[in-house]
């Protein structure tokens, strides 16, 4: 499902941040997409809070919503991973629901249903693909689980993709990867 905002950025639902932590609340991927923590241990303060908080719910069957801070927080829990998805006090928790879902979903494809935090790690490169693929700059760009998969699996695949059918992320890496194969010679 992509979300079009014709009015103004004000008005588009925006995500402040994804996470994606082991069962000690230590980071295995996470995005910040606003400047309300602007530096790595105000980062790390929110995801301990966040972390410590939500830690005895029972968020493995279903998604979880809390408000933190001026926050709303969603969340679910598998195996050893806890997933989160932030935005704020104003935004529609059931897009920020669903923007979690996707998240989640495309993960569970993307490591073949074996989601735990030592698979995750093996394959951070297709998660932290998940992740611009879902979100740039707080804006959500897909939910669609299946859709991302596959844009990540073909992203994983063809590396040499056109610069406009790739995130800026991977235009980047293409781009030193060159850069670098021209250095070399």
């Amino acid at each position: 499902m992509k979300l079009k905002c014709h009015i103004s950025q004000e008005t588009c639902p925006s995500i402040k941040n994804i996470l994606l932590l082991d069962s000690e609340g230590k980071r295995v991927a996470v995005k910040y997409y606003s400047d309300d923590w602007p530096t790595l241990g105000a980062k790390l303060a929110f995801e301990k809070s966040v972390f410590t908080k939500t830690q005895k719910t029972n968020a493995r069957s279903e998604v979880e919503i809390t408000m933190f801070e001026s926050y709303i927080v969603i969340y679910k829990f598998i195996q050893d991973l806890h997933f989160f998805v932030t935005g704020g006090d104003d935004e529609n928790e059931l897009i920020l629901a669903t923007v979690l879902q996707g998240f989640f979903d495309a993960v569970g494809h993307l490591l073949r249903s074996n989601v735990d935090k030592r698979s995750a790690l093996e394959n951070l490169d297709l998660i932290l693909l998940c992740l611009d693929e879902i979100v740039d700059g707080g804006i959500i760009l897909e939910t669609d689980a299946n859709v991302i998969a596959a844009k990540v699996a073909t992203h994983g695949l063809d590396g040499g993709a056109p610069f406009s059918e790739q995130t800026i992320t991977q235009a980047l890496a293409t781009a030193r990867e060159h850069f670098t194969r021209s250095l070399l010679k």
